[in-house]
């Protein structure tokens, strides 16, 4: 999983990234191809 100041720039990678907020903490997750998977805060 990749740590980044922008997700920005990681979700226009693959068309089924989506960006979910959990426990304050922001997450692209991708079920199709799991290693575009990141995390912010």
């Amino acid at each position: 999983m990749k740590v980044r100041s922008s997700l920005k720039s990681l979700k226009s990678r693959h068309r089924d990234c989506k960006i979910v907020r959990r426990k304050g903490k922001v997450y692209v997750i991708n079920k199709t191809d799991p290693r575009f998977k990141a995390k912010q805060g």
